[in-house]
């Protein structure tokens, strides 16, 4: 028997509704490359509302039992991988839950069992029938002393890296000093191999900063508005991991949409993220959209129209803040009617995430 269920972190501040589809972030690894410690640790850092969704293969769910000091009503799937809940609607179930308005999360994190599929666990999510949520990206953990030993033992490359938006090689500080380099070196052009365009952090106990997964609404954010970053890169030598940095523009005014996805396509070097609310002129009206890119996903939805105003926010670990910046500001530059072309490439995407999404 399986059964479906949330864990709901509830000691961030209280946030006004999501004004946008709730991102579900998958986080997948083999066993033991730490993927509890990292969600152990986003748990603990971020004054965000993180609904969790613990799949444990077994009968003990020891993963659910190291998380529940840190969430209320801890629970988890049970008895089998999540990758094989297809048919008996247990994680739409879950996912259903955990979208609940009234729960006013921030994200949701999906943690599988070490022998889940990565490219099954972003297919279930990618077609939940679950309501007001989108792909939130797929994190893939590997550890970095036995990566050779576990999940890259042959000459083929491994598949499931295919399926990242970001890769994380956890446990550095556990290499020999002499090696580190080099070895880190290897696994990266091996996790390329596989997929080219994937971010890859080094860690070290999965500390990773959550501001680059996802974002936490303010409370001075106004009900019909999104909330966005205000966050810049900083130095911190003694907290012992990377902090994102963030690129925010605003428009005046409805914007080119052709120059929209041109940078969706092609985003700023270092941008893991880019999200906002951008609004574009018909022949007939001004129209208003939601965009999200996580990895090379995008995702864009109508929106209701509010404001003439537009703005995007880049976020990434090793952003060039001033290229993305300059980059965004092009994007956002204050067009007439849109042109026909660029108006049907942002309907293709509105199009594909609606269908991708219910």
């Amino acid at each position: 028997m399986t059964t479906e269920s949330g864990i709901i972190n509830t000691h961030g501040s209280a946030n006004p509704p999501r004004a946008s589809t709730l991102p579900v972030v998958a986080l997948t690894g083999h066993l033991g490359a730490g993927k509890t410690t990292l969600l152990n640790h986003l748990l603990r850092q971020s004054d965000a509302r993180i609904g969790v969704v613990v799949n444990d293969f077994g009968d003990i769910n020891v993963d659910a039992a190291m998380v529940s000091g840190q969430v209320d009503e801890p629970a988890s799937f049970a008895g089998g991988c999540l990758c094989c809940l297809v048919d008996d609607d247990a994680f739409d179930q879950a996912l259903e839950k955990l979208s609940r308005p009234r729960l006013g999360l921030d994200v949701v994190i999906v943690e599988a069992s070490g022998v889940a599929e990565p490219l099954a666990l972003a297919t279930l999510i990618q077609f939940s029938t679950a309501e007001g949520m989108r792909p939130g990206g797929l994190i893939d953990v590997v550890d970095a002393v036995e990566y050779f030993n576990t999940v890259d033992t042959g000459d083929v490359v491994p598949s499931r890296f295919s399926a990242a938006s970001l890769v994380v090689i956890n446990k550095c500080d556990r290499l020999p000093t002499a090696d580190r380099e080099a070895t880190l070196a290897r696994i990266e052009q091996r996790v390329r191999e596989a997929n080219p365009n994937v971010h890859i952090v080094r860690t070290s106990a999965g500390r990773i900063d959550p501001a680059l997964l996802f974002d936490v609404a303010s409370t001075r954010d106004l009900p019909d508005e999104l909330p966005f970053l205000a966050t810049h890169r900083e130095e911190h030598p003694h907290d012992g991991h990377q902090h994102a940095a963030a690129a925010t523009v605003q428009s005046p005014g409805p914007v080119d949409p052709g120059r929209l996805i041109d940078l969706l396509e092609d985003p700023p070097p270092g941008a893991y993220r880019i999200k906002g609310r951008v609004a574009v002129r018909s022949s007939r009206s001004v129209r208003g959209y939601v965009v999200n890119l996580v990895g090379t996903s995008i995702h864009i939805v109508s929106a209701p129209v509010s404001t003439t105003d537009s703005e995007l926010v880049a976020v990434g670990l090793e952003l060039d803040v001033d290229t993305a910046r300059r980059r965004l500001e092009h994007a956002l530059s204050p067009a007439g009617i849109a042109r026909a072309a660029g108006y049907g490439r942002l309907q293709q995407y509105r199009r594909l995430s609606m269908w991708m999404v219910a």
